[in-house]
C-alpha cells in the first residue's frame, strides 16, 4: 500500500469515526438539550450588544428595585436601576470567557505533566508526586489560597482554576498514555526512528483525545460554578461588574423585595452548569469505543 492510500485510508477511518461519533450523540435527547442550551448561551455572549437595549452598568435610581416583566425591563433592576436582562446577557460572556481560559490553561498544564508522566518512567513518580500535593487541598480552596496571594480579579480566578484544573486532567493523560503507548503502531514508529516527541504529539496525544474533549466540557461546568462562587465571596468580580456569582451576592439583601435579583442569576447557573455537565456526559458515551458493541 503507498503512502497516499494510507493517508486516503487514514482520512476515511477518521471521518468514518466522526460521523458515528455524531450519530451516537444525536441519540442523547439530554445531550442534545445541553448542546443548544451551551450554543445559546454562547450566541448571547457574542450577540450582547445586540439582544440588550440597557448599558449593564449605567444605574437609573429612579427605576431601582423594578420587578420583572415591566415596561421596558423584562427582567426587571437591580436597587441601583440597572437592568437585570443585560447584566444576565453580559454575565454570560464574563463566566464563558473566564471558564474558557482557566479550562484551557489547565488542559495545556494537564496534558504537558500527563504525557511526560506517562512517557517517560523516570519522571512518572516526581511528576505524580506534585500533582497528589495538589490533590490534598479542596479545590476551592486551593482557588482561594492563590487568589489571596495574587489579589482579587477575574484574570486571577482563571489562572486559580486553571491550577486547579491541572491535577485532574494530568491523571487522566498519564492513564490514556500509558495504556497507549506500548500498542504495536507506538513500538513501530520507536524502531523508525521516530523521535519522542513526535510520537507524543503525533500519535499518542491524538489517540488520547476522547478524555482530553470530555474532561473539558464538563470542566466548564466547574469553571463556570467556581467564578460564580469565588465572585459571590468578594473574590472575583468586583462591582459593577455585571457577573453572575456577583449578582447573586449584590441582591440578597433584597431576598424579601426583590427575589429575581438572585432567583434570576441563580437559575442562569444552574442551566449552565447543568448544560455542560450533561453534554459531557453525552461525549463521554459517544466517544467510548465500547459503544460499538451495544449498537
Amino acid at each position: 500500500m503507498t503512502t497516499v492510500e494510507t493517508v486516503k485510508l487514514k482520512e476515511k477511518k477518521r471521518e468514518k469515526y466522526i460521523v458515528t461519533t455524531l450519530k451516537r450523540l444525536f441519540k442523547n435527547k439530554l445531550a442534545i438539550v445541553g448542546l443548544i442550551i451551551v450554543l445559546l448561551q454562547i450566541l448571547m455572549a457574542i450577540f450582547a450588544p445586540m439582544i440588550t437595549t440597557h448599558d449593564p452598568i449605567k444605574q437609573t435610581l429612579a427605576d431601582s428595585e423594578l420587578p420583572m416583566f415591566s415596561p421596558g425591563h423584562w427582567l426587571g433592576t437591580d436597587n441601583y436601576g440597572r437592568d437585570v436582562w443585560s447584566r444576565i446577557v453580559y454575565g454570560a460572556r464574563i463566566s464563558l470567557v473566564v471558564g474558557s481560559i482557566a479550562v484551557t490553561l489547565g488542559l495545556v498544564g494537564g496534558i504537558i505533566l500527563g504525557m511526560l508522566a506517562g512517557y517517560y518512567r523516570k519522571l512518572d513518580a516526581v511528576i505524580m508526586r506534585f500533582v497528589d500535593l495538589l490533590f490534598s487541598f479542596p479545590g476551592i480552596l486551593l482557588a482561594m489560597l492563590i487568589i489571596a496571594i495574587l489579589g482579587t480579579s477575574l484574570v486571577n480566578v482563571a489562572i486559580a482554576i486553571s491550577i486547579w484544573s491541572i491535577p485532574t486532567c494530568a491523571r487522566i493523560v498519564r492513564g490514556s498514555v500509558l495504556s497507549i503507548k506500548e500498542k504495536e503502531y507506538i513500538m513501530a514508529m520507536r524502531s523508525m526512528g521516530a523521535s519522542d516527541l513526535r510520537i507524543m504529539v503525533r500519535h499518542i496525544l491524538p489517540n488520547a483525545s476522547a478524555p482530553i474533549i470530555v474532561f473539558a466540557t464538563m470542566r466548564m461546568a466547574t469553571a463556570i460554578l467556581s467564578t460564580a462562587s469565588l465572585s459571590y465571596l468578594g473574590l472575583g468580580a468586583q462591582p459593577p461588574t455585571p457577573e453572575w456569582g456577583a449578582m447573586i451576592s449584590q441582591g440578597q439583601a433584597f431576598m424579601w423585595s426583590s427575589p429575581h435579583l438572585t432567583i434570576v442569576p441563580g437559575i442562569a447557573i444552574m442551566l449552565t452548569v447543568f448544560a455542560f455537565n450533561v453534554l459531557g456526559d453525552g461525549l463521554r458515551d459517544a466517544l467510548d469505543p465500547n459503544m460499538d458493541l451495544q449498537d
